[in-house]
This record gives structure tokens, sequence and C-alpha cells, in this order.
């Protein structure tokens, strides 16, 4: 299995931009997808999560101005992201838990390669 994130990019404070993340190969189910971030010299954290029902959990900086959603049938998610700050600057991960096959209940965690995103005037 293999997540693609793209989308990232140099945006002004206030701006938007959406980024991809698109998962391939063998995948029966996707249990839950994230956005992760990390920002230069901190530690990577949660930016927002999705349940398969659909639940959502976002961190209390980004809320009310990132939205996560999702295409099932294409195994991808997207995050859109309005008035950035410069705060959110980082490099933004892809995760998903998903189940490979129908034959086994394991469930296999993943990660795409990372997308920058840069706020700057």
């Amino acid at each position: 299995v293999q997540l693609q994130a793209s989308g990232g990019g140099l945006v002004q404070p206030g701006g938007s931009l959406r980024l991809s993340c698109s998962a391939s190969g063998s995948i029966f189910s996707i249990n839950a997808m994230r956005w992760f971030r990390q920002a230069p010299g901190k530690e990577r954290e949660l930016v927002v999560a999705i349940t398969s029902g659909g639940s959502t959990n976002y961190a209390d900086s980004v809320k009310g101005r990132f939205t996560i959603s999702r295409d099932v049938a294409k195994n991808t998610m997207y995050l859109q992201m309005n008035s950035l700050k410069p705060e959110d600057t980082a490099v933004y991960y892809c995760n998903m838990w998903l189940r490979t096959t129908s034959q086994s209940m394991e469930i296999t965690i993943h990660w795409g390669q990372g997308t920058l995103v840069t706020v700057s005037s």
C-alpha cells in the first residue's frame, strides 16, 4: 500500500490550500484517516482524524478553519485549509489505518511522504 500526498505550496496569510492523499495497492477497507503536521523544530502533531463512520476530531488550533473530507470509492482524503496562518507552516503527512484483505482483521498503518505548506507574505 502506498499513500501519495499532494497540494502543498506557498500561500499568503489568510489564503487557502487543499491537500489530497490517495492510497493505492491492496486495500479492503480503511478504518481511519488522519492528517498530521510537523513544523520546523517541533514534534509531529495530529491535525485531524476521521473514522470509517465519518466522525471527526480536530486539533483546537485548526477548528473552524480546516475541513477533512474523503472519497471512499477513491481511497482518497482531502484537507481543505482556509484562513491560513504563519503558524500553520509545516510538513503535512497523511496517515491511514486499513485492512488489506477480507481474510484478516489485521490493521496496518501507512504514511504518506509529506507535503510542505508554507504560509508567508
